[in-house]
C-alpha cells in the first residue's frame, strides 16, 4: 500500500491523500490537481495560494450545484455537495500560512458548508461547545443508535486537523454502528478554538480533556463509567497524557503514536523526517501562542510522555504505520512498552498487509478505524458485530 503522489512533495500530496480518505470524488481531485503540477515543483510552500484558489473553486462550484439541488427539493444530494465543498474548502485553508490572505474566509465558508450539510441530509452529528476554563471546545457529537445510556469515545485533533476532519475520517460511523458514542472535539490548539477563539495549545491535555468528560456526564444518553478516549497524529501524544491524568477515562487508543513529540522538533530542525503541514513553523507557532522559535520551544518542552504512562491503568491500545514518515515508529514502541499498569495493552504496527503504513493511515484509513472502532467496542461494553 503507497500514499497516492500527484505531487513531487510530500506535504501536498498528504493533503491530497487525506481528502481523498475523508470522502472526495477522484475525478474532482484529478481536475483540481492537475493544474497545479508547475506550482508544485517549487516547494511545499511557494505554490499554496495557486492551491488554495483551485481547492476553494471547485469547493464554491458545489456549494452552487448544492443550491440548484435544495431549490429543486433535492436536499440529500444537495448536502453531499456541500460535504464535498466543505472537505475542499478545509483543505485549500489549511495548506496556507498563517495569516494568509483569504484564509479567514475560505474557513468560514467551509464551516458554512459543513453546518447547511448536516441540516439537508439529516446526519448524524450535532454542534456543542464544552465550557473551559477559559472560552469553549467546539465539537460534534454523534450518537449511537438505540435507547439507554451509551458509551462514547472523546475523540481530538493533532496540530493541523479539525474536528470536521476527525468526522470524515469515519471513525465516528463505526463506532455508533458498534452502539458507541463519539464526541469529536477542536481542543485548543486546533479547528475553532484556535482561529475563532485564539486558544492555544494546553500540553497538559487532561485540562480540556477532562472538561469534555464532565459535559459527557451530564447528558442523559452516556454512561459516564463508559467514557474512551482517542487522537489522531499529535492526538496521539494528547490521548495518553489525558488518559493518564483522568481517571474517568475507561479506555484509550491511539491513531499513530507520538510519545515524545518535543523530540520530533528537534528532528524537523535538523531536517528528519517530513512536515504535516507547508509553512510548518509559523503553523507551529500559532498553534502554540509561540512569538518566535525559543518561545515554540519553551512552551512544547513538557511534549513527552517519558514518566507518564505508567499511570495508566485502563485498556490501551498503540497502533502506528510502519512508514510513517513523520512520526518514527520506535515511538508507538516506547509508548507501548511503558504501559506497564494498563490490564490490556496491545500494539498494531499497520504494514503492507493491511495498508495504513503511513502517518496515521493516509494510505487507507480503513484498518485504523476498524481496528480502533472495535477496540472500543471490546474494552467499553460495545458490540463488535
Amino acid at each position: 500500500m503507497a500514499l497516492y503522489e500527484p505531487f513531487p512533495n510530500y506535504i501536498w500530496n498528504l493533503s491530497v491523500a487525506i481528502a481523498m480518505e475523508s470522502g472526495a470524488q477522484l475525478g474532482e481531485i484529478i481536475d483540481m490537481c492537475q493544474p497545479l503540477k508547475d506550482a508544485a515543483a517549487k516547494g511545499a510552500d511557494a505554490g499554496t495560494p495557486r492551491f488554495m484558489a483551485a481547492w476553494a473553486a471547485m469547493g464554491d462550484k458545489l456549494i452552487d450545484l448544492a443550491a440548484e439541488d435544495e431549490a429543486n427539493g433535492r436536499a440529500f444530494s444537495a448536502s453531499n455537495k456541500l460535504e464535498r465543498a466543505s472537505l475542499y474548502l478545509f483543505t485549500a485553508e489549511r495548506m496556507q500560512g498563517h495569516g494568509a490572505p483569504g484564509r479567514k474566509e475560505t474557513y468560514a465558508r467551509a464551516r458554512e458548508a459543513f453546518d447547511r450539510s448536516t441540516v439537508l441530509g439529516q446526519l448524524n452529528r450535532e454542534r456543542v461547545e464544552i465550557p473551559l476554563a477559559t472560552g469553549t471546545m467546539p465539537a460534534l457529537y454523534t450518537r449511537a443508535p438505540g435507547e439507554g445510556a451509551k458509551p462514547v469515545v472523546v475523540f481530538c485533533n493533532g496540530l493541523d486537523s479539525c474536528k470536521e476532519l476527525l468526522f470524515w475520517t469515519r471513525l465516528p460511523h463505526e463506532l455508533a454502528r458498534r452502539g458507541i458514542s463519539t464526541l469529536c472535539v477542536d481542543q485548543p490548539g486546533s479547528g475553532e478554538a484556535l482561529r475563532l477563539q485564539d486558544l492555544p495549545v494546553d500540553p497538559h491535555s487532561e485540562h480540556w480533556a477532562s472538561k469534555a468528560v464532565d459535559w459527557l456526564e451530564h447528558q442523559p444518553d452516556v454512561d459516564p463509567a463508559r467514557i474512551g478516549m482517542t487522537g489522531i497524529s499529535l492526538g496521539g501524544h494528547f490521548a495518553p497524557r489525558a488518559v493518564a491524568y483522568e481517571p474517568r477515562f475507561a479506555s484509550g487508543a491511539v491513531w499513530g503514536a507520538n510519545h515524545n513529540w518535543r523530540e520530533v522538533q528537534d528532528k524537523r530542525m535538523a531536517r528528519e523526517g517530513e512536515n504535516p503541514v507547508p509553512h510548518y513553523w509559523k503553523h507551529a507557532h500559532w498553534a502554540f501562542g509561540a512569538n518566535g522559535q525559543d518561545d515554540f520551544l519553551a512552551k512544547s518542552e513538557t511534549m513527552n510522555l517519558n514518566g507518564h504512562m505508567d499511570r495508566i491503568m485502563v485498556p490501551f491500545l498503540v497502533t502506528h504505520g510502519a512508514n510513517d514518515r513523520q512520526i518514527g515508529v520506535a515511538y508507538a514502541d516506547d509508548l507501548y512498552d511503558q504501559l506497564v499498569n494498563s490490564p490490556r495493552r496491545e500494539k498494531m504496527i499497520f504494514t503492507a498487509r493491511e495498508g495504513g503504513v503511513e502517518h496515521v493511515g493516509a494510505d487507507n484509513m480503513a484498518y485504523g478505524r476498524d481496528l480502533i472502532a472495535d477496540w472500543f467496542a471490546e474494552t467499553l461494553g460495545g458490540h463488535a458485530a
